[in-house]
């Protein structure tokens, strides 16, 4: 296979390289970086999460570099560009295990010749690597930000049912699901399946189009996004979730989100994500396929893996950290309760939790300005003490 290239000019704003880092954990990390790398400009790191990429970033970087940061957003590992890690579903789960994870992230700052990191910065799946990585190492990463997924700390000792980022949830509730009235079934016990990314890679609409009515669906352009608490881990609190989270029994990925495909008009007033930074997307992932990512989901409830976090059971992240999601992100609530346990259990120094409207999942590419803004406000309080 030909070695992959950086992306060229006509990809990226001005302002975004693309390059290359080799030796991270294992891994040829490909990496888009923004502002000068000088020993006075802190390093803030941006952790993107599924179905996404480092390119998720690129809206907020320019705002971040011009604020006097060192910018630099990995393609995580089983994403993208960056090589060296094994997609096959019978691969070994720990390297993507959230352990692992955070040791990516440590191999990188060590490889771009830092020590240390003025904030780690987690969206979608990206979210508990950013918590753990303060969690776990809060002498390199200095305050974390975690975008839609909330974080309430590792798993105890017995871990019972884990329901963190990512998890998929136990056989009791899967059973529960089924037996509503239509059945239904969570997604990350989908994306757990074999059948998952030969479903989405050979999507019969063309992944283009799959991730064109998968982002739609999540943002706050599909005006059925009105989330709310649950009330419980129950089935029948779960089933209030859209289908892009508690799908129909019999759904694939692509059937799911193919019902609410939006129209041209629709497609061509989203701003937010053209039909040119789409395509970006979809040549990755038609390139790569899913697995790489998928991976992460069930690495989330492999025994092992789960093992590693709960080392840390009770630990609190004692670095200043801050939440952020879309008012219309359902991601806040799917973990019942975890929103409001989260500055109480696994973030006593929280310095806010802001939820932006006009944006849903993809809050920041929907709302762009305002995400960077509350990064820079964040950075400098963090900074401040």
């Amino acid at each position: 296979m030909n070695e992959l290239v950086a992306y060229g000019a006509e990809t990226l704003d001005l302002g975004i390289r693309s390059r290359f880092v080799e030796d991270v954990n294992g891994l040829r990390m490909h990496v888009l970086e923004a502002g000068v790398d000088e020993p006075q400009r802190p390093l803030v790191l941006l952790l993107h999460g599924f179905p996404e990429l480092a390119f998720s970033w690129r809206r907020v970087m320019p705002a971040l570099a011009e604020a006097g940061y060192y910018v630099v957003a990995p393609d995580q590992r089983g994403y993208g560009r960056t090589s060296g890690w094994d997609g096959d579903y019978d691969g070994d789960l720990r390297a993507y295990g959230m352990f692992n994870l955070v040791r990516d992230a440590m191999g990188l700052v060590a490889a771009l010749g830092r020590d240390s990191v003025a904030a780690v910065i987690g969206h979608d799946f990206g979210s508990p690597v950013a918590a753990y990585s303060a969690l776990i190492r809060p002498d390199i990463f200095h305050s974390a930000v975690m975008m839609s997924g909330p974080f309430v700390g590792p798993p105890g000792l017995p871990a019972g049912e884990y329901r963190g980022s990512g998890a998929a949830g136990g056989a009791g509730i899967a059973d529960d699901l089924a037996a509503l009235e239509p059945p239904r079934k969570h997604y990350q016990a989908y994306y757990c399946t074999r059948p998952a990314d030969a479903e989405m890679r050979g999507a019969p609409q063309g992944v283009h189009d799959f991730l064109r009515a998968y982002y739609h669906m999540k943002s706050a352009d599909w005006t059925a996004n009105r989330p709310h608490p649950l009330d419980a881990w129950r089935a029948d609190e779960l089933a209030k979730l859209p289908h892009y989270y508690v799908m129909l029994l019999d759904d694939d990925m692509p059937t799911a989100v193919g019902r609410e495909m939006p129209g041209a008009e629709a497609i061509a007033g989203c701003d937010w994500l053209t039909e040119a930074e789409l395509a970006v997307y979809a040549a990755e992932y038609a390139r790569n396929g899913f697995q790489g990512g998928l991976q992460w989901y069930r690495a989330a409830r492999d025994a092992a893996c789960i093992a590693q976090l709960q080392v840390f059971s009770g630990r609190a992240i004692e670095v200043p950290t801050c939440f952020i999601a879309g008012t219309s992100d359902w991601g806040v609530h799917q973990s019942p309760g975890a929103f409001e346990r989260m500055p109480r259990e696994a973030c006593p120094r929280m310095l806010g939790r802001h939820l932006v409207e006009g944006a849903g999942h993809w809050v920041q590419q929907e709302q762009s300005e305002v995400v960077a803004g509350l990064l820079v406000d964040f950075l400098g309080e963090a900074a401040g003490g």
